[in-house]
């Protein structure tokens, strides 16, 4: 408890607080894109169970990464290297890494993982006769339905394992106190609970905006990647570009939108005109 008072009479631990609780809501509400994404794909009255389960698996998982800090911090140990360097850039420092943790590996496998995800379903978006299911070659599955709740289930769980833990570490490099690391991660999550629905809502009405949200992951996961082989990609690079982005297919729908109503004006104006 008195650790607890000191922490709040420090102002340095508020400025850690506030800066970790909205790195974690971005971390989050890139983790909810995926299961938005994904959760649109069952039948409709198994969407909403399906991005519930999302959240509080990925709740679960990054408490349960907080209560092992030391386990986390080893992830970041050499596990082996391969006998060769990358490129020599300009500063005279190879351009990657080939010194791999078990960080790196789960970032990588979670990169590639999420760049076949959103290649697939970008696949699937612009094809004029999709398959029922992706994952179903012969594509023998009801009408409608494009993926099976435990295969949803799957996927996200896969999902929430990496960006936990790049929430985790993400938290141990920001701050050296646990309440604070524990504040922030239950915010975001709170957050992703309070968003799933109508992101989700907003993603299905809105297709354009789908592929925008996969165009979004495969930059993701390209990030996860090159964060695997030690190229540290800015994250205010990644998400000044994804608000751009946001923007501009902001106005492209409010353009939509006006072009609409001023055909809908016209077709009233036309039937009233005896």
């Amino acid at each position: 408890m008195d650790s607890l008072m000191t922490l709040a009479a420090d102002p340095a631990a508020w400025a850690a607080l506030i800066t970790l609780v909205v790195m974690e809501v971005v971390l989050g509400i890139d983790n909810l894109v995926f299961i938005s994404i994904l959760s649109n794909k069952l039948p409709l009255e198994q969407q909403a169970k399906a991005r519930r389960l999302g959240i509080a698996l990925a709740l679960i998982m990054r408490l349960a990464l907080l209560s092992t800090i030391a386990f986390i911090v080893g992830l970041t140990a050499t596990v082996f290297e391969l006998p060769w360097t990358g490129p020599i850039g300009e500063d005279g420092k190879a351009m990657f890494e080939l010194a791999f943790s078990w960080r790196d590996l789960i970032l990588i496998a979670g990169g590639l993982f999420l760049v076949w995800k959103a290649t697939t379903e970008v696949h699937h978006t612009m094809d004029p006769t999709p398959s029922p299911n992706l994952l179903d070659k012969d594509g023998v599955m009801a009408a409608g339905v494009t993926m099976n709740f435990g295969a949803a289930i799957v996927q996200i769980l896969l999902l929430d394992m990496v960006f936990s833990i790049d929430s985790i570490l993400t938290a141990v490099g920001m701050t050296d106190h646990l309440p604070i690391m524990v504040i922030a991660v239950v915010f975001a999550v709170v957050v992703m609970l309070v968003a799933a629905e109508p992101l989700a809502k907003f993603i299905n009405d809105n297709p354009t905006v789908v592929m925008l949200a996969l165009g979004f992951l495969l930059m993701i996961g390209a990030t996860l990647i090159a964060d695997g082989f030690g190229v540290h990609v800015p994250k205010g690079y990644i998400y000044a570009a994804m608000a751009f982005s946001g923007l501009v297919e902001a106005l492209n729908m409010a353009s939509r939108r006006a072009q609409q109503r001023k055909a809908q004006a016209a077709m009233d104006n036309s039937q009233s005109v005896p």
